[in-house]
C-alpha cells in the first residue's frame, strides 16, 4: 500500500508544482523542474521512504523519459533543424576536448593519492560523461572495477550531478550570455513559445477537443516505446539504452512528419510533464550520506572532471562563437545523458534544441565504451 502510495505522489505531485508555477509568479519563475528537483531531494534524504521504495523509482525513470520523448517530437519542425546541425557538431567536439582533457588532468594530478585503479577510475569517468550511466556499468565490467570503487564513483557522479544540473537549470543561461552569442531560432514560431513552466501552455489541456487528439498522442508514445523496447532485446544488454534511445527519437521524428501528428496540440506539454515526473523521481534516488562518506580523492576527481569539462567546452565555445543554448544542451547531453536533454531545455525554454540534444547524447552512447576503455588501458 505505501508504493503504490508513492507512486500516486510522484504521478500527481507535478500538478500541484504546475499549479504553483500558474497561479504565483515568484514561482513560476524559480520554474517547475528546479522545484521537482528540490523537492525530491528533500524526499529522499529525510528517512521517510518506504521500504522496497526503489523499485518504484527505477520503474518511474524507466518509462518516463522514453514515453516524453515521441511526444516532445511530436511538435517539432524538424526540416528547419538542419539549419542548426552546423554548430551543434562544433559544440559536440568542443565537448569531446573538454572531457579527454579534464580526465586526463584529473589523473595525472591525483595518481599519488593513494587510489591503485586510478586509470580504471579514469575509463569510467569518460564513459559516465560521454554516454551516461549504461557506459559506465559497461565499463566497470570491461575493467573489472571493484564494487566499492564503483559504488563511490557512482554516487560522487549522482550528487555533484545534482549541483551541476542544478547550475544548469538556474543561473546557467545567463552566466553563459555573458561571453557567449545568444542563440538564433530557426523557426520564429517556436520562439514565441516562451514558457514551459505551467503559466499558459497546460491552460485546457482537459478540453474534449485537446485531450482526446492528446490521448491519441500518448499512445502513440506508447506504441513507439513498445517497438524500441523489442528490437533492443535483439542486441547484447550494454547496447540497449542506445537503442531504445535512437529508435524512439528516430520513430518520434518521423512521426512529427505526419500533419496529422505534427498539428495535435499540448503534446510537448504532456510530455514536460512526464519528465516534470522523472526530475522529482531521480532527485529523490541521490543519498547524500553516502556520498558525505565516501573517499575524498575519487570526490575531487569527479568534481575536476564535470566543472572542469564545462569549463574548458564554454572556453572553446567562446572561441568558436557556439551560442550559449547549444553549448548548455550538448554538454547536458555528455556529462548528464539524453534523458535529462528536455529537463535542461525546458529550463531554457527553448524547444528547438532538445533533437541536438538528443543526437548528442546518442553519439555519446555509441562512442563512450570504445573511449572509455581505450583511455583506460593507455593510461595503465
Amino acid at each position: 500500500m505505501k508504493l503504490i502510495f508513492l507512486a500516486f505522489f510522484y504521478l500527481l505531485t507535478p500538478i500541484l508544482i504546475l499549479h504553483l508555477c500558474h497561479r504565483y509568479r515568484y514561482v513560476n519563475k524559480l520554474g517547475a523542474v528546479v522545484i521537482a528537483y528540490l523537492l525530491g531531494l528533500i524526499l529522499g534524504n529525510i528517512g521517510i521512504l518506504p521500504e522496497g521504495a526503489l523499485r518504484v523509482q527505477d520503474l518511474m525513470t524507466t518509462i518516463t523519459v522514453p514515453l516524453a520523448i515521441p511526444l516532445l517530437l511530436f511538435s517539432m519542425n524538424i526540416r528547419k533543424w538542419f539549419s542548426m546541425a552546423g554548430k551543434t557538431l562544433v559544440s559536440t567536439i568542443c565537448a569531446f576536448a573538454g572531457i579527454f582533457s579534464t580526465v586526463l588532468l584529473g589523473y595525472y594530478l591525483l595518481r599519488n593519492q593513494g587510489i591503485e585503479d586510478l586509470w580504471k577510475i579514469s575509463g569510467m569517468l569518460i564513459g559516465v560523461y560521454t554516454g551516461g550511466t549504461p557506459n559506465l556499468a559497461s565499463i566497470k565490467l570491461a575493467l573489472n572495477v571493484d564494487e566499492t570503487i564503483y559504488i563511490v564513483t557512482h554516487t560522487y557522479d549522482l550528487v555533484v550531478g545534482i549541483f551541476y544540473l542544478m547550475f544548469m537549470l538556474t543561473v546557467g543561461q545567463r552566466f553563459f550570455l555573458n561571453f557567449l552569442p545568444a542563440y538564433k531560432h530557426a523557426d520564429p514560431l517556436m520562439a514565441a513559445v516562451a514558457d514551459f513552466d505551467g503559466k499558459d501552455p497546460y491552460w485546457g489541456i482537459f478540453r474534449s477537443r485537446v485531450f482526446f487528439p492528446l490521448m491519441k498522442a500518448f499512445g502513440l508514445s506508447v506504441l513507439i516505446f513498445a517497438i524500441a523496447g523489442g528490437v533492443s532485446l535483439l542486441v547484447p544488454d550494454s547496447a540497449q539504452m542506445a537503442v531504445v534511445i535512437l529508435l524512439i527519437t528516430t520513430l518520434g521524428i518521423l512521426s512529427s512528419m505526419i500533419p496529422a501528428i505534427h498539428r495535435i496540440e499540448k503534446t510537448f506539454e504532456l510530455g514536460m510533464y512526464l519528465i516534470l515526473i522523472f526530475s522529482l523521481v531521480v532527485a529523490s534516488m541521490a543519498n547524500i550520506s553516502q556520498f558525505i562518506a565516501a573517499s575524498p580523492v575519487i570526490l575531487v576527481y569527479v568534481s575536476l572532471a564535470m566543472f572542469g569539462t564545462l569549463a574548458i567546452h564554454a572556453l572553446l565555445a567562446r572561441v568558436f562563437k557556439v551560442d550559449a543554448d547549444t553549448l548548455m544542451i550538448t554538454s547536458t547531453a555528455f556529462i548528464c545523458s539524453p534523458p535529462f536533454v528536455p529537463v535542461v531545455a525546458g529550463a531554457l525554454k527553448n524547444r528547438e534544441v532538445i533533437v541536438s540534444g538528443l543526437t548528442v547524447g546518442i553519439l555519446g552512447y555509441a562512442v563512450g565504451n570504445y573511449l572509455g576503455i581505450t583511455l583506460a588501458y593507455l593510461l595503465r
